[in-house]
């Protein structure tokens, strides 16, 4: 989440006028993330999330995601549910900007999570992949292993800025992901971004999973391997195999996994941190000037495919299966 676009108070009600919502009380921005404009709304009904859509987001995409998210609510998992106006409409415009109204969820997000919180994300992951069987909205993941390449030809020069000797290192990479990507494990609708920042707790239980737009159809197994570098690494870089156990544990107590996705998961984590690593370097020096957001570090990501570079070659890859400490 994040803020580019600015509303008036003017804008506001304009754009509230054709919502049963009644009158603004408060609105915020919310200064997190890097892809969409966020404001915290309350209103005489209670509070709700506006969204601006910007930057990658394409708007002929967006009703997959809202269709996705009302998906979700209706199949009793704890997502945030589109606010239609009169008409029944969910994707509606200001400042000449797709945007949308979601229903506000309570909770709170760990920015330090622990074992017992990496188990309930596991939990909470494998609830979603359960909850969206069913769902007909079809969308390709277009940051899945197929674009990474292509997208890292554009920024070899990022790269070498970066750190000296990276280019080499990453097109390494790229070269062993693309001949040692499965092909062949159950597939699904996945969120794709699940970072703790999009995941509410109550006390130690997961309460909600938000921000679904990177939402898409993939292996089921590649979105807890994104997890497994979002919720448990060290800020020093190190892989936490007590949490990366406990992650994956939590997600088979719901949805135990196969064989072959067992398998993969160590090159699915390589990858996870690939398309991370990519998109970060993408935006580390395109953020538009007055934005109230701050690039993520890609070196953050650097550190963790040196991790997974050295687990893979070394013929072990991450110890993920076993007792939890």
């Amino acid at each position: 989440m994040a803020v580019y676009t600015d509303i008036t108070d003017a804008e506001l009600d304009a754009f509230l006028a054709d919502f049963d919502l009644g009158k603004p009380l408060a609105f915020k921005g919310i200064a997190e993330g890097v892809e969409n404009s966020n404001f915290l709304l309350e209103t005489e009904t209670g509070r709700y999330i506006l969204t601006v859509y910007e930057r990658r987001m394409r708007e002929e995409e967006l009703p997959y995601f809202l269709d996705l998210m009302r998906w979700l609510a209706d199949h009793d998992y704890p997502s945030a549910a589109p606010v239609a106006d009169r008409q029944g409409r969910t994707l509606k415009h200001v400042r000449g900007k797709p945007a949308a109204i979601v229903a506000f969820l309570p909770g709170l997000s760990v920015r330090r999570p622990e074992a017992k919180h990496c188990r309930q994300a596991g939990q909470g992951l494998a609830r979603l992949h359960l909850a969206a069987q069913g769902y007909p909205g079809r969308r390709v993941n277009a940051l899945g292993q197929p674009a990474w390449t292509p997208m890292f030809e554009g920024l070899t020069g990022a790269a070498e800025d970066l750190k000296p000797g990276l280019t080499a290192t990453i097109s390494d990479d790229l070269a062993h992901l693309a001949k040692a990507w499965p092909d062949d494990l159950p597939n699904g609708t996945i969120h794709a971004d699940l970072f703790p920042d999009n995941v509410f707790f109550k006390g130690d239980q997961f309460a909600a999973a938000i921000d679904f737009y990177f939402a898409c159809d993939d292996a089921l197994a590649y979105d807890l391997a994104i997890c497994l570098n979002a919720w448990c690494f060290e800020a020093d870089g190190a892989f936490n195999v007590t949490a990366g156990r406990a992650l994956v544990s939590g997600y088979e107590h719901v949805r135990p996994l196969s064989a072959k996705e067992r398998l993969a998961l160590p090159v699915l984590a390589w990858g996870a941190a690939m398309r991370f690593f990519l998109t970060r370097l993408n935006d580390w020096g395109s953020t538009p000037e007055g934005a109230l957001v701050k690039p993520k570090d890609p070196l953050e990501y650097e550190r963790k495919l040196a991790v997974h570079r050295a687990a893979a070659l070394g013929g072990q890859g991450l110890i993920l299966f076993g007792d939890e400490a």
